[in-house]
């Protein structure tokens, strides 16, 4: 059973951390190939249960994720995920053979970001990890600012307080 590898999550990636989930060995070296190349931190798992492990350790910027996995598949984990508030902001992309439209809206349903269908191309691939980074980018933005401006409110309030 392969376990956690590659390369740690860390916050300190330029381009973006991300978690590959799936249960076929071949599909992640492809797909970490492809994502390292580009200068991209790849963490894999191979199954559901070791990708909420890996999400626990370290938050990624962005899950690449399969549906039809052992133990725990694609839409259980993006549930999970999206139940917790420390996790439900990370977009979850579903990579799966499964092409009906069925499949597709269930994956949205169940909070997915976007959906690739295997085979894949390359392109398509790297087109949509990007647009998803630079969503995740913008998001914890937003939310820092808002941090900022409830303590520039908070700083108001108790100046007015004192006039």
């Amino acid at each position: 059973m392969l376990s956690v590898t590659s390369s740690v999550i860390s916050p300190t990636s330029e381009k973006g951390n991300i978690l590959l989930v799936d249960d076929q060995p071949e599909n992640l070296k492809l797909l970490s190939d492809l994502l390292e190349e580009q200068g991209y931190e790849v963490q894999q798992a191979i199954n559901g249960v070791i990708a909420l492990q890996a999400v626990a350790a370290g938050s990624p910027d962005v899950i690449l994720l399969d549906i039809h996995m052992p133990e725990l598949d694609g839409y259980t984990v993006c549930q999970k995920l999206k139940a917790h508030p420390q996790t439900q902001d990370i977009p979850v992309i579903f990579v799966s053979a499964l092409d009906e439209t069925w499949d597709k809206v269930k994956a949205f349903s169940v909070g997915g970001s976007d959906y690739i269908t295997k085979p894949f191309k390359t392109v398509e691939v790297l087109a949509r990890v990007e647009n998803q980074l630079k969503v995740r980018h913008l998001q914890l933005k937003v939310k820092s600012l808002e941090q900022q401006l409830e303590e520039k409110n908070q700083q108001l309030q108790q100046l007015l307080q004192k006039l």
